[in-house]
């Protein structure tokens, strides 16, 4: 086995791409999809943290649920890698660098009730769609449709989860009050 190193692309270079985008456009679409990249990556940390620790009536329910949720994230943020690379960047992989460049803040290590847990992931996923939405403007501004349809596609998926997110934390449940006390 050999002992040395060659780097074949310097994190945070972009060098040119077959795909014919310019690159100081390219460049421009790297960093927001770096971002979207670490922000889905803490979305799928805390979703999965979830997922371990529902407990309750509707336990089954939403442990499924939070399961095809992080599962949907994590696959979307191996597609925004792969079109980072494919722009000519290098996406962001060490724990460290993704937290960095998160612009979402994932909750502390304690366990909470099912109900803040999902409101946590409620705020989290808006402000990743904020996120999309500014991130599809770009990318449509500088040219480059396919990476906005990647992310109008994963922005309909995550909106999704949202609106099904705010129905498991609406009032109205089976539940017996006395079983909640």
């Amino acid at each position: 086995m050999s002992t040395q190193r060659k780097t074949q692309q310097s994190a945070g270079t972009v060098e040119e791409n077959a795909l014919r985008l310019k690159k100081e456009k390219a460049e421009q679409i790297i960093d927001a999809l770096n971002t979207d990249l670490a922000d889905a990556y803490v979305l799928y940390h805390q979703l999965h943290k979830h997922h371990w620790n529902v407990e309750g009536a509707e336990f089954r329910d939403i442990h499924v649920f939070l399961q095809e949720v992080y599962e949907n994230v994590e696959n979307a943020a191996d597609e925004l890698a792969e079109r980072l690379q494919a722009l000519g960047g290098v996406p962001h992989a060490s724990m460290t660098t993704l937290a960095e460049n998160a612009t979402v803040e994932a909750e502390d290590e304690d366990v909470y009730d099912i109900r803040t847990s999902l409101s946590n992931d409620l705020e989290m996923m808006g402000d990743i769609i904020e996120s999309y939405r500014e991130h599809i403007e770009l990318a449509e501004g500088l040219g480059d449709h396919a990476t906005a349809q990647m992310l109008r596609e994963q922005l309909e998926t995550i909106e999704e989860h949202t609106h099904h997110v705010e129905h498991y934390l609406e009032d109205d449940t089976l539940v017996l009050e006395a079983a909640t006390n």
